[in-house]
């Protein structure tokens, strides 16, 4: 594997879980760092904390012109962009029959439409350049469906054809998709259905620190030129899907 001392990455939903633990991560390994979020304050703190080699703008992965700036802040910043870690997503679960459909709305917006926002803010850039890496993190969402988590897990299944889409398409792009399965973070806090939101936390109970994850993106990101690690999942033992 290779050093990530030369590395300009860039990572949303970068305020808290594995957005935050990628972050350290990273810039322990010596990566230069452009991190967003909604949470302004939080990646100021974070930034402030861990030094020069990181800095950061407020995003919402929605919003394409806010993606586009984001990205020519990250560029004038450091001179160039080499990694976009696509992290941001919500997970507000419900049966179907609830019929929540700002919340499936918000769903499609912030995990599919940011996903996309982000490979257009640097995609240009990486085909001009003949080179690049875009990780997208999805969930174990993409590859099965449970009840209450059908349009979630479309979501994810969406990511996932993307990234592999992506893949095909450039051969000098690096594409990986990252699937964690349960991970102790703040993700279904906005789960507004109190039975939901209760198994959501019992099945926690068996869970990953962000850090983990944060682990699988930086193996992605050290390989040398010309190894794409096209997916990987990462479980807690105890998981039984």
């Amino acid at each position: 594997m290779t050093g990530l001392s030369e590395k300009i990455v860039l990572i949303t939903g970068a305020s808290s879980g594995i957005g935050e633990a990628t972050v350290r991560e990273l810039a322990a390994a010596g990566a230069r760092l452009f991190i967003g979020a909604r949470r302004s304050e939080r990646l100021k703190a974070l930034a402030q904390e861990l030094g020069a080699q990181v800095d950061w703008r407020e995003l919402d992965v929605t919003d394409p012109d806010s993606f586009g700036a984001f990205a020519e802040a990250a560029e004038a910043r450091f001179g160039r962009i080499d990694v976009l870690v696509n992290n941001a997503g919500i997970m507000p679960l419900s049966p179907l029959a609830a019929l929540k459909r700002d919340e499936w709305t918000r769903m499609i917006d912030v995990n599919i439409h940011g996903v996309l926002n982000g490979i257009a803010a640097v995609l240009p850039r990486f085909v001009a350049r003949g080179n690049g890496h875009v990780v997208n993190v999805a969930s174990v969402g993409a590859h099965l469906v449970l009840p209450t988590a059908a349009v979630y897990c479309a979501t994810k299944y969406a990511v996932w054809a993307i990234t592999e889409g992506l893949r095909q398409e450039h051969d000098d792009i690096r594409a990986t998709i990252i699937s964690p399965g349960v991970v102790a973070t703040e993700l279904g806090n906005d789960i507004t259905d109190p039975q939901v939101a209760a198994a959501l936390k019992d099945w926690r109970q068996k869970s990953l620190t962000p850090d983990a994850i944060a682990r699988a993106i930086h193996y992605a990101l050290a390989q040398p030129e010309g190894v794409d690690v096209n997916e990987v999942i990462v479980r807690p033992t105890a998981a039984n899907m």
